[in-house]
């Protein structure tokens, strides 16, 4: 039983520091994932490194080639169909937010904001991290697990795509804004307007998001 037990968390620690390196770009789209090399590194037998390779291509993070699993390429089309249903998401859960947060809740997001805002010219990454972060904060302050998990596994794949729309001129000031709104509408419990304000939130960062496919595929073809 003890021996399972290791096997189980080894397998979550691989998966998690697997999944880290594919959200921040070490892995890149297309690398393969050798089960052997992974085994050394993090000091395993190759049982737990199938088991986290399992996940990972559950999470549609690898995917089956000639050379095994790899890294899957982000998929345009997967990228707006995912930004589509976390409008509709992200709108009730910030409702949900509204009514079942917690004064811890609102101290979390209050500190996230100001700690957002403190930075200085922060880099792609740090934005797109650091409004997980946040995002994060919100769907804890809805108290529900199914949703918490449910956007967890959306937000992997936005994560994974080329720039943050938050590095867009003007818009990580501009986010930080929205995220204050937000903050305060879950304040009041105002679960309308928390809804209103985290739908249109997303569909700015859609609209952001689809500028840039379009710009990468202008550039293609040059």
């Amino acid at each position: 039983m003890a021996e399972e037990q290791r096997g189980k968390v080894g397998a979550a620690a691989i998966y998690d520091g697997l999944r880290a390196d594919i959200q921040d770009g070490s892995l890149r789209p297309g690398e393969p994932m050798r089960e052997m090399a992974i085994a050394e590194r993090f000091g395993v037998s190759r049982t737990p490194v199938r088991e986290a390779l399992r996940r990972l291509e559950h999470d549609r993070m690898l995917a089956s080639s000639s050379r095994g699993l790899v890294v899957r390429e982000v998929d345009p089309d997967e990228v707006i169909q995912i930004y589509n249903v976390r409008i509709l998401l992200e709108g009730e859960t910030a409702a949900e937010a509204a009514e079942s947060r917690t004064e811890a809740d609102l101290l979390r997001l209050e500190s996230l904001l100001d700690r957002d805002r403190s930075l200085e010219d922060p880099d792609d990454g740090a934005r797109a991290l650091t409004n997980i972060e946040f995002h994060e904060a919100i769907w804890t302050a809805t108290h529900n697990p199914v949703l918490q998990d449910i956007l967890r596994r959306l937000t992997v794949h936005l994560v994974r795509t080329p720039h943050s729309t938050l590095s867009v001129t003007g818009r990580w000031e501009e986010a930080l804004d929205e995220h204050a709104a937000l903050i305060d509408a879950v304040r009041r419990r105002d679960a309308g307007t928390a809804r209103s304000l985290a739908s249109a939130h997303m569909t700015r960062a859609r609209e952001i998001r689809l500028d840039l496919l379009r710009r990468n595929v202008v550039t293609a073809l040059h």
